[in-house]
């Protein structure tokens, strides 16, 4: 005699382990996952982080935009020094101050302030500082 199977073959897994839902009375529920809820979850992760990084690069661009214009100032001014009427040799950290008459600059030892008077014929530039690799830092700039 012939075993006859009375379950519908259409209607049993070879493998019911890979099935993506529950397949006996017993199983848990499986519910598929909102893909659209998961990769808006990851994207806002994502973005927020990135911001976070592109915040610092930009503190850091900032920053070496300030230490360039700073540059740039010590150049400029030197290039005026080095051009100047110099009565002097001027010492490393010493702080010295920078004129304009006629047209041409000076660099002297008396500040704004300590003139009696302040001569009509001078125009004060800014105060400097002799650095080590004779550059000069300024001090104050008008």
């Amino acid at each position: 005699m012939e075993f006859i199977n009375p379950i519908d073959k259409d209607k049993v897994a070879e493998n019911p382990g890979t099935l993506p839902y529950p397949h006996h009375i017993g199983g848990i529920v499986i519910r598929p996952e909102d893909n659209g809820k998961i990769k808006s979850k990851a994207l806002t992760a994502m973005r927020e982080q990135t911001n976070i990084q592109m915040n610092q690069i930009q503190k850091q661009v900032e920053l070496l935009m300030q230490q360039a214009n700073a540059l740039r100032e010590r150049i400029d001014i030197s290039e005026k020094i080095y051009q100047a009427e110099l009565s002097f040799e001027p010492l490393i950290g010493h702080i010295y101050h920078l004129y304009l008459k006629d047209g041409i600059y000076k660099l002297l030892m008396i500040g704004p302030d300590d003139w009696g008077k302040f001569p009509k014929t001078l125009e004060y530039v800014g105060t400097v500082k002799m650095l080590g690799d004779h550059t000069w830092e300024v001090m104050y700039n008008k």
